[in-house]
């Protein structure tokens, strides 16, 4: 069973106004309109959107926290929550190839599996993974106790790999040579390694005109 005010970080006796405000401050931050093409942004709004339209109208959150507090009676694990495993089948994978998300934890009654939102406890999924970030597509699991108020976090990192070393090489060079955002020490926005090699190559030009002039 969803913990609805652990979604929108308030405690169970909360008042209407306290979750109105936390509603308010959440939907802003999640929204997918700041952040168009976002699914984990859309899935977080989501919940914070069920959450408030359950425990805001007073009949449906008197049924909602009679049958929360009979779960919390029956289920009591006095123990931290924990991972037991949290694996994927391949670490390196082409845009678009399909891979395998496995995981297994203990004493937790909030799962997430970043960026898709809310999971069981165990289980498998299937996805595709369709943009990577800077080569690179992060996983992460968060398990939570609830009535603990304790979370543990663990991560798996997809890389990107090209379909012959050309694709490979020619996206390295686009990132060698992609500019970055012009700062006060580095107005003109050139990539780090390109302000590196330009300055050995100054370097060693002055260098070899102290000899040359000895």
């Amino acid at each position: 069973m969803k913990n609805y005010y652990y979604f929108l970080g308030v405690p169970e006796n909360a008042s209407e106004e306290d979750i109105k405000k936390a509603y308010r401050k959440l939907s802003l931050k999640y929204h997918p309109d700041k952040n168009p093409g976002d699914d984990f942004f859309q899935t977080r709004f989501m919940e914070i959107k069920e959450a408030y339209e359950m425990i805001i109208d007073p009949e449906k959150r008197r049924i909602y926290d009679d049958n929360l507090g009979h779960q919390q009676r029956s289920y009591r694990p006095n123990l931290p929550p924990s991972i037991k495993s949290f694996s994927v089948n391949k670490v390196r994978v082409q845009k678009g190839e399909e891979i395998i998300i496995s995981w297994q934890t203990q004493n937790a009654d909030v799962v997430k599996l970043l960026p898709f939102g809310l999971q069981k406890g165990y289980g498998e999924k299937v996805i595709r993974i369709t943009e990577f970030k800077d080569g690179q597509f992060q996983l992460l699991l968060h398990v939570t106790n609830s009535l603990l108020n304790k979370t543990i976090v663990q991560g798996i990192t997809i890389t990107e790999i090209f379909e012959n070393k050309s694709e490979e090489f020619r996206s390295n060079v686009e990132d060698l040579f992609k500019p970055e955002k012009p700062t006060r020490n580095n107005p003109t926005g050139l990539p780090r390694k390109i302000r590196i090699f330009l300055f050995l190559v100054f370097l060693a030009a002055a260098i070899a005109a102290l000899i040359l002039n000895r």
